[in-house]
């Protein structure tokens, strides 16, 4: 889709951003900046909530509910029905418990399906349990263009990240599952790049499983809990591997059994972070009178507008990402051979993305606080960069451990 076809991508959300003076920011899709709601909210919690109430928060705050209540948040921007989604622990434990779920589903199968450019942590999950459940499973990564070619009868589930968290490159939710489905596999999607990015349609992709992050486009903040979402039909039927006191049925009662609950609760574990949980709360509220429709249209502008112009002015540059945006999500990869210490130099002159080995430089474009004037800027410093080689210096050579 071309950019000229969109609106202006300019949502009126920047004001409630703590957004660092000089620096423009396209890396939400790795760590969402803070929203403004979220300190008083976080400080409201740790002092009258915690420190006036004590114990007693539990009840008369609704920390115990806060699972729920914010999952139902969520569920309204992935199209999927109240109550089908609950939050708690991390992405990892999430896929590991849909994983567990669906092969226990299928226990005449032993293949699991993904691909090679799935995000690392779900393809060690998936080998830990394979390794758990003492049978001789096979867990396949095909090409993502070969992901189709590799459904078959033996296949007992699907587990796929629907925007690829290199390139970009986005899964079709719909026909995906639907051949997995009539393959009578189960399907798994991971929306960790999809969540408050795209416009996902959960129910009527008729999924049984997904999961995902609440840190990138969700901006919940560093360790903000996942979410789990089973489809309504079968979560009284789902045993829950991970089964945790507050998945019982009567957690309270502290029966010495388990005894599943009989809605998604059963897909809790342990004790809700509340901390956490309060501070992804609030960051939710710069949701409020947000389409996802308005969302992925100035993102799709946004994307177009910056491989415009970088292609125009950077020279040495290879687009990795869908040129057609129809077909990526809420990023835009180039591959440089020197792309580690170009953004390291971007970093240094205020525009942060990050890089992905082995030449991957990536950028997110999340239109809540991302505007046109901040790319035209951004490519300005890019130009820089490439042209006159800025990226050749001893200081941005040295690599360690970074995040970006």
């Amino acid at each position: 889709m071309s950019s000229t076809n969109l609106p202006p991508a300019n949502l009126p959300k920047k004001h409630l951003f703590e957004l660092p003076e000089g620096i423009i920011y396209l890396d939400g899709n790795s760590l969402g900046p803070l929203p403004k709601a979220v300190s008083s909210a976080v400080a409201d919690c740790v002092e009258a909530q915690w420190g006036g109430q004590l114990i007693k928060g539990w009840n008369d705050c609704g920390w115990m509910e806060q699972p729920v209540r914010v999952g139902t948040q969520i569920a309204s921007l992935i199209g999927a029905p109240s109550g089908s989604v609950v939050m708690g622990d991390t992405l990892s434990i999430k896929v590991f418990q849909a994983l567990a779920a669906a092969l226990d589903m299928r226990p005449d199968r032993n293949v699991i399906v993904s691909d090679s450019g799935n995000f690392p942590t779900d393809l060690y999950m998936a080998e830990g349990l394979m390794r758990l459940k003492g049978r001789d499973y096979r867990l396949e990564t095909p090409e993502p263009d070969a992901v189709l070619d590799a459904i078959n009868a033996d296949v007992a589930a699907v587990m796929l990240t629907q925007v690829d968290y290199r390139t970009g490159r986005m899964h079709d939710m719909r026909a995906t599952t639907q051949m997995a489905q009539e393959a009578g596999c189960v399907m798994i999607w991971d929306l960790a790049h999809s969540a408050g990015a795209i416009e996902v349609d959960l129910a009527g992709s008729n999924c049984e499983f997904a999961v995902g992050c609440t840190y990138k486009y969700l901006n919940g903040g560093p360790g903000a809990p996942a979410f789990i979402y089973v489809r309504p039909d079968l979560v009284k039927s789902v045993e829950p591997a991970l089964a945790g006191w507050l998945g019982h049925a009567e957690p309270f009662a502290f029966d010495p059994s388990y005894r599943p609950a009989l809605d998604i609760e059963r897909m809790r574990v342990g004790t809700p972070p509340v901390l956490q949980m309060t501070a992804l709360e609030a960051a939710l509220s710069v949701w409020k009178d947000v389409y996802m429709s308005e969302v992925r249209s100035a993102s799709l502008r946004l994307g177009d507008l910056f491989i415009a112009e970088v292609e125009r002015r950077c020279d040495g540059l290879e687009l990795v990402s869908p040129r057609d945006g129809g077909q990526r999500g809420s990023q835009v990869s180039f591959a440089f051979d020197h792309g580690y210490a170009a953004m390291q130099a971007l970093i240094a002159r205020g525009v942060i993305g990050d890089f992905r080995a082995p030449n991957i430089m990536r950028f997110g474009f999340t239109p809540l606080y991302v505007d046109d004037e901040d790319v035209l800027a951004a490519v300005d410093i890019f130009e820089d960069v490439i042209a006159n080689r800025l990226w050749d210096h001893p200081d941005y050579q040295q690599r360690g451990n970074r995040v970006t």
